[in-house]
């Protein structure tokens, strides 16, 4: 009996200490290295989580976008959306591109695809939508001779503040690199909920920006109506009311639009918690108070 009391005693104090550090970080899986639970996929023209032609799958603890049974695109945008919202967070990962575009794919789309940030969910897209109303980084792969900056911005639906006004270009180069053949390549984000976004690769700052928010058009306002419409957006009228209204939150979405591309390491450090450093839990990193979460 005392010998039992003295191991939980032993267990309860280092859990204790574990508890107790207040700068330690505490990075979070989003991808399991197993299986895709907990993501949701959307292609353009497919119900949701129809996986056409198994574009999305895992290998070697990877999450696998591959078009080996494909014919063509056939414009068969997809993306696969983590099942939860962040507001204030950083988020890690590693991406490379493989090998050839498939057929039918856009000439500027190879080594092209990213990940969607602040994202409207998988399930509030239109049954048509190429991409959803987000903040796009852009990963770029290298194409042999030419500098190609990785990334980037893209705005699908948005526009950002840059230099004290705001950017309404749908797609905004970073100052990295720029990283040939099938290498691996890591990328970070750091996201203040609607104030600030900034994008590093190879761990230097590449890019950032303020005040995400929808407006801008689609991809290209002087298109007008066509500019929603021929990227299978139904509800322009709904984003359209709500420009200059500030992203806060939103999803995280992997993007698969025709060239294939692996990635791993995916993490999350939520910066949103308990503030009080009274707490069992404080984070002295945490940049937003959220004290419901408190645990004294």
């Amino acid at each position: 009996m005392k010998k039992s009391l003295f191991l939980v005693s032993i267990i309860f104090f280092i859990n204790s200490c574990k508890e107790q550090r207040p700068n330690q970080e505490i990075w979070q899986p989003l991808f399991n290295g197993k299986d895709l639970s907990d993501w949701e996929i959307k292609f353009a023209n497919h119900e949701i989580n129809f996986n056409l032609n198994n574009t999305f799958r895992v290998q070697d603890s990877m999450i696998r976008i591959s078009y080996d049974d494909y014919n063509t695109f056939d414009d068969s945008y997809a993306h696969i959306y983590y099942n939860k919202p962040f507001s204030y967070y950083k988020l890690r990962f590693d991406y490379r591109f493989l090998g050839d575009q498939v057929s039918g794919g856009e000439t500027w789309n190879i080594r092209n695809s990213g990940i969607m940030l602040h994202s409207q969910s998988a399930r509030s897209n239109d049954f048509g939508q190429f991409f959803p109303v987000s903040i796009e980084i852009q990963l770029l792969g290298g194409l042999g001779k030419e500098m190609r900056t990785t990334g980037n911005l893209c705005t699908p639906g948005t526009a950002v503040e840059i230099d004290g006004k705001i950017n309404y270009r749908h797609c905004i180069k970073s100052t990295s690199a720029t990283y040939h053949g099938d290498q691996w390549v890591s990328g970070e984000v750091i996201v203040f909920g609607g104030e600030s976004i900034t994008h590093l690769i190879e761990n230097d700052t590449v890019l950032k920006y303020q005040l995400p928010q929808i407006g801008g058009g689609f991809t290209n306002p002087r298109m007008g109506d066509q500019d929603w419409f021929s990227r299978g957006v139904e509800s322009k009228d709904y984003w359209i009311a709500k420009e200059g209204e500030v992203l806060i939150d939103g999803y995280i979405a992997l993007q698969a639009e025709s060239h294939p591309i692996d990635f791993k390491n995916i993490e999350i450090l939520n910066l949103c918690g308990c503030m009080d450093p009274k707490a069992k839990n404080y984070k002295s990193y945490f940049v937003k108070a959220d004290d419901r979460l408190c645990i004294y």
